[in-house]
């Protein structure tokens, strides 16, 4: 296997487990923050080439991996109330009875 590809794989793992860290945020913006974030970072270093660059970023990656997961289990400990953007399982229309149907007052 060659180191370019022994990298590529690298960085698609640290990838990975930042994704699958930031879905761990009990916080909503927290979550879409750290999402939004290493989406971001990994777009914009999608096409370093210097070997060394980008061992310097993997390694910040894996500090921030690090810091994401201390994190995640504090925010356990905390639990907070779903903001109403993270309700799940509506349907489109259904207001759970706040808003009355036009003609019915």
């Amino acid at each position: 296997m060659s180191i370019a590809r022994a990298e590529g794989l690298q960085v698609l793992s640290l990838y990975r487990q930042l994704l699958r860290t930031a879905q761990q945020f009990p916080a909503y913006n927290f979550r879409e923050y750290a999402l939004r974030r290493t989406r971001d970072a990994f777009r914009e270093h999608k096409t370093e080439t210097d070997p060394r660059h980008v061992q310097e970023l993997i390694q910040q990656g894996l500090k921030d991996l690090q810091m994401m997961k201390r994190q995640t289990t504090l925010g356990q400990y905390y639990q907070t109330d779903r903001l109403v953007v993270e309700t799940t399982g509506r349907q489109r229309g259904d207001h759970g009875g706040l808003i009355r149907e036009r003609g019915t007052e």
